[in-house]
């Protein structure tokens, strides 16, 4: 195993699980490094030339990604939501056309032999409240881990049962898009439920390195790098969605009929 890919849709708990895989000292620097609007961000920070036309050379922003996100064991890691990883085959598929279309094989030629965790949440309501509160106020994280972006402030929370609702099924899509895509890829991945992981996050990271079959040295220690986000109005826009929808439920959100389109 040279790579892993942490596959996720947002507010999963994904940038809590990154920071507690680095302090592992064996699972790489996992980041969102292939985010199209952070790549520039990234390519600044590792100084990489700029072309003609201002932008960098892929191929060569793949090279300068695995050297950030390599232990020094040679693991590499990082996370992609559904929507990246569309984004990041495509781009190689142009770095390496003889494998055009091969997604799994795109991402091996790149990264060597790769394994992929799949991070998901049961409670869908919970995770669009939280969803909905981050897209609003720009605030993704508390703490971190040497993220480029999403740390900003932007406006006060405001409920929105509309917005909830689009969230809902665009986590529900998003979920479908990776189930058919690892039923596509012939791709068995670690599954790990957020529920999970906020329960016992030393479980469930060593559970990964497992997986992965890495041993963490006795001198090291699994410590997360963020702090809880949801609070009192993260509950109280979960108990009013419920009263005030009618397409809620009396418990969860992963209650709902699933859609199984994809986006």
């Amino acid at each position: 195993m040279d790579s892993y890919f942490i596959c996720a849709t947002p507010r999963t708990g994904s940038s809590l699980l990154l920071g507690l895989l680095e302090s592992t000292g064996v699972a790489g620097h996992p980041q969102a490094y292939f985010r199209a609007p952070d790549e520039p961000l990234w390519a600044e920070r590792w100084l990489l030339p700029r072309t003609a036309d201002g932008g960098f050379d892929h191929a060569a922003y793949v090279r300068a990604a695995r050297d950030a996100g390599r232990t020094a064991n040679g693991v590499f890691g990082a996370k992609l939501m559904w929507g990246t990883l569309d984004e990041l085959v495509d781009k190689l598929g142009g770095v390496h056309p003889d494998l055009a279309g091969q997604d799994v094989a795109l991402l091996e030629r790149a990264f060597g032999h790769t394994r992929f965790v799949y991070l998901r949440r049961d409670d869908v309501l919970a995770q669009a409240v939280s969803w909905l509160r981050a897209e609003q106020t720009q605030v993704w994280y508390v703490g971190g881990n040497g993220e480029i972006s999403g740390g900003r402030n932007g406006q006060e929370p405001d409920f929105d049962t509309d917005g909830i609702d689009g969230l809902i099924q665009t986590i529900e899509e998003h979920n479908a898009g990776w189930q058919a895509w690892f039923s596509a890829a012939g791709v068995r991945p670690h599954v790990v439920r957020y529920e999970d992981l906020d329960e016992d996050m030393v479980a469930a990271t060593r559970g990964i390195l497992d997986f992965l079959g890495l041993d963490m040295p006795d001198v090291r220690a699994v410590v997360p790098r963020h702090q809880r986000q949801a609070d009192d109005v993260n509950r109280e826009w979960i108990q009013r969605y419920r009263a005030e929808s009618p397409n809620a439920t009396g418990q969860s959100g992963a209650q709902r009929p699933q859609r199984r389109q994809l986006l």
